[in-house]
């Protein structure tokens, strides 16, 4: 059994509720079940393999039409379940700026 490191309450759904995982670029979708989620991220079932695609940043599609959605990036894979992190919007602009922080620093 696995021991449990997110401390953030998290909602566990006993049949899983359906949804969509779907490239930031929109060329890749897979199915995927959602099994359990906190504000801070999910755990994902996934029915078909996720090998070779881009994982970094992702959105997992909470709706139908695609309306409800969040940005996502990968935090750890165990067979076909998948542990996922929610991006806040700001959070590539900060990911983003740090190189470049350090890199004038040593310049």
């Amino acid at each position: 059994m696995t021991t449990e490191r997110r401390t953030d309450h998290r909602v566990v759904f006993e049949r899983g509720f359906p949804a969509q995982m779907m490239g930031i670029d929109g060329t890749w979708r897979r199915a995927c079940v959602l099994e359990d989620v906190s504000e801070t991220g999910a755990k994902l079932t996934v029915g078909s393999s996720v090998e070779g695609l881009n994982l970094k940043e992702f959105f997992l599609l909470l709706s139908s039409t695609g309306l409800a959605y969040r940005r996502c990036e990968l935090g750890w894979v165990n067979g076909d379940q998948i542990g996922v992190n929610f991006l806040k919007p700001g959070d590539k602009k900060k990911k983003n700026s740090r190189p470049q922080e350090s890199e004038a620093a040593n310049a």
